[in-house]
C-alpha cells in the first residue's frame, strides 16, 4: 500500500492521504506553529498481532504541548485511542508502523501569534523499520548546536518549529561522518541526542540528563527508567558534563524512532569495551514488552486486531 492510498484521520474523519490539503500560507507551515508525537507499533508475527506502545502517555504529552502553544485537542485521551486503532485497522497493517498525530495552526493568514488562531488535529500511519542501522553501535560527536533553552523555546513540548534544532545538529553530525550527534545545553551539560533522550552508565549506576537541562520528557526514556528499576540497576537523574561521556562503561539513546540504540564513540573516543552488556539487557526486556511478551509491562501496549480493542 502506497502512502498516496492509505486512510488518514483529519477534520474529525477518516480520510484517504491523497485528499488531504494544505494550503501554502498555512499558518503552522509559515510559522513553525504545531505540535506533534510520533508512536510506534510493533509486529508479532506469532501472535498475529499488532502493539502500538504508551498510547496513553503519548496522547497525555501531546495535550500538553497543544496547551502551551494555545491550542486544544478536540478528543479526550481515550477517544484519540480508539481513534488510533481503528485507523490502523483500516489501512490492515501487518508490519511495524510509525503513527504520527499533530495539532498545527490551520489558517491561512499573515501573522505571528498563537492566540485566535484556529487549529486542527491530524493522525498519519506509515509503515516504519529501524530509524538507525549501526549494529556495532553509533559513532557520536558532541554538537556546536545548543539545545534550545525552555527560556526561549518550550523543550518540553513537542514544537514543530523547534525541530530545527534538531536539524541543524543531526546533518552537522552526518555531514561530518558521525552516526548521531549529542547536544549540549546552554551551561555546557549533556541534553540529548538530535532526537533521542541519552543514557550513561558508569560503576554499576545508570545516569540520565534531568529535566533541568531542557531535554523532551521522553515516553520510552519513563520506560527505560522502569525497565532498570525493574532489573535492579540504580537510576539517577542529575546533571551530566561532557567529559563524563568519555570515560563512561556504556552509553544509549531511547526515543520512539530510535528505540535502544548503543553508543560505539564519542568525539572519536570509545565507549567502554564495545560489548553494551547492560544496553542489551535492557533492550532485550524493552522488546518483550513492546511485543507484548512481558506481562509486567501490559499496561503499556495496546493490541489493535486482538480481543483487547473488540
Amino acid at each position: 500500500m502506497s502512502l498516496q492510498s492509505s486512510i488518514v484521520y483529519t477534520n474529525g474523519a477518516f480520510a484517504p492521504y491523497e485528499s488531504v490539503k494544505v494550503g501554502l500560507l498555512t499558518h503552522a507551515l509559515q510559522y513553525g506553529t504545531g505540535c506533534f508525537e510520533g508512536v510506534r507499533g510493533y509486529w508479532n508475527e506469532s501472535q498475529a498481532e499488532l502493539y502500538l506502545l504508551d498510547l496513553k502517555e503519548h496522547y497525555d504529552r501531546l495535550a500538553a504541548s497543544a496547551r502551551i502553544l494555545f491550542m486544544h485537542l478536540p478528543h479526550t485521551t481515550d477517544e484519540l485511542i480508539e481513534i488510533t486503532t481503528e485507523l490502523v485497522r483500516r489501512n490492515a497493517f501487518r508490519t511495524n508502523i510509525y503513527l504520527r498525530p499533530f495539532m498545527f495552526k490551520c489558517a491561512e493568514e499573515i501573522g505571528v501569534r498563537l492566540h485566535d488562531v484556529p487549529d486542527q488535529f491530524a493522525l498519519v500511519a506509515v509503515p516504519f523499520g529501524r530509524y538507525v542501522n549501526a549494529e556495532h553501535g553509533l559513532r557520536v560527536c558532541t554538537s556546536a548546536w545548543r539545545r534550545i533553552d525552555d527560556a526561549t523555546t518550550p523543550a518540553r513540548a513537542k514544537v514543530t518549529g523547534a525541530y530545527i534544532n534538531s536539524a541543524l545538529a543531526k546533518s552537522e553530525a552526518l555531514l561530518s561522518g558521525f552516526d548521531e550527534a549529542i547536544m549540549l545545553s546552554a551551561d555546557g551539560h549533556v541534553s540529548e541526542g538530535s532526537a533521542e533522550n541519552i543514557f550513561v552508565y558508569r560503576r554499576g549506576v545508570l545516569y540520565t540528563p534531568d529535566c533541568s537541562q531542557n531535554i523532551l520528557e521522553g515516553v520510552t526514556r519513563r520506560t527505560v527508567i522502569e525497565i532498570a528499576q525493574s532489573l535492579d540497576i540504580p537510576v539517577v537523574e542529575r546533571a551530566i558534563d561532557r567529559t563524563e561521556l568519555f570515560i563512561a562503561d556504556e552509553i544509549f539513546f531511547t526515543g520512539t524512532a530510535i528505540g535502544i540504540e548503543p553508543v560505539a564513540s564519542v568525539d572519536h573516543r570509545q565507549i567502554g569495551n564495545g560489548a553494551f552488556s547492560v544496553t542489551r539487557k535492557i533492550l532485550a526486556e524493552y522488546q518483550n514488552c513492546v511485543l507484548g511478551r512481558n506481562a509486567s509491562f501490559a499496561h503499556r501496549i495496546t493490541p489493535v486486531y486482538g480481543k483487547g480493542n473488540e
